[in-house]
């Protein structure tokens, strides 16, 4: 299992074909919604792809929202879930913000994903709010320096 940065556009769309099939075909979020600004190799955000035993499984994102390390679009394919890369797309993602000087992360994320987020030492840092249908919540972390996701 690994995480590499997005430096193409043929890896950029890869992304989006994980994208679409987990969140707009899986979820029903409308595609409209799905895509943004933000999804360019301009330097505005970071894209990251996953990979298990070589093969593509799952994606995310990270863009900065006043000076904080937004997490977005995480998601990995269904067949790769359970295998732990969700945590190793965090991982990826944290180090990112890190790297460009974040001490603070944070994220919507879905309610059902709550207890695993919180497993990576995130906090629930608001009450559940609809987003493209499907409950979230505001979550935090405090980044430590040369800190490690628990294997």
């Amino acid at each position: 299992m690994n995480a590499k940065r997005i430096t193409t556009n043929q890896e950029l769309e890869q992304a989006f074909s994980i994208r679409k099939t987990v969140f707009v075909e899986e979820q029903g979020v409308p595609l409209t919604d799905e895509f943004d600004e933000f999804d360019q190799l301009d330097g505005r955000c970071e894209h990251i792809l996953a990979y298990y035993e070589d093969r593509l499984a799952g994606t995310g994102r990270i863009r900065w929202v006043e000076g904080v390390g937004k997490l977005e679009r995480i998601c990995i394919l269904e067949s790769f879930r359970k295998f732990g890369l969700g945590k190793v797309i965090i991982k990826a993602l944290e180090d990112i913000a890190a790297e460009q000087g974040s001490s603070r992360v944070k994220l919507h994320g879905q309610t059902q994903a709550e207890g695993f987020y919180h497993k990576l030492g995130y906090q629930t840092s608001s009450d559940v709010f609809m987003e493209d249908g499907i409950p979230h919540l505001l979550m935090t972390k405090e980044l430590i320096s040369g800190a490690s996701v628990e294997e």
